[in-house]
């Protein structure tokens, strides 16, 4: 019989590491939680299981797996820098862009002689007051495509 005992003991053993946590609130107010409420304290239940040794929730990832993973964070933080950099390129370049059209249509506005080379003898030749005109409306279509 004792044999029987001790075996029924050992076998309840694992029943007991399985201890839900209560929580006690005592007299004032106090909270306390414990797998236990002690005498003269009001027991809840906070549907908390204490269960040693179980297994984690997720299950960890392999040292490769998490190496990839950082590799694939790394490179996407990589390609997103170079976007970024690439953007604010353009934008400078936009801006300057847009102020070389403004100074070219002012000067073309004041009146003020305008002098260019000319591509095929490579000289200098000044703009007609014809010519003027249709330049004026190519410069403010450049200061329209490049100042939004």
């Amino acid at each position: 019989m004792k044999i029987f005992l001790f075996f029924l003991a050992i076998a309840a053993l694992p029943v007991a590491g399985h201890a839900q946590i209560m929580k006690c609130v005592g007299a004032g107010g106090r909270v306390e939680f414990a797998s236990a409420c002690p005498p003269g304290t009001k027991a809840q239940d906070t549907g908390i299981r204490n269960t040693p040794g179980a297994a984690p929730a997720t299950p960890q990832k392999s040292l490769s797996d998490r190496d990839a993973d950082f590799r694939k964070r790394q490179m996407e933080q990589q390609e997103a820098a170079k976007k970024s950099e690439e953007k604010s390129q353009q934008t400078a370049d936009q801006k300057q862009n847009c102020e070389s059209a403004r100074s070219y249509l002012t000067g073309l506005q004041s009146g003020n002689r305008i002098g260019k080379t000319d591509p095929k003898t490579g000289e200098r030749v000044f703009l007609e007051d014809s010519e003027r005109s249709a330049e004026t409306a190519r410069a403010q279509r450049a200061v329209d495509t490049n100042c939004k």
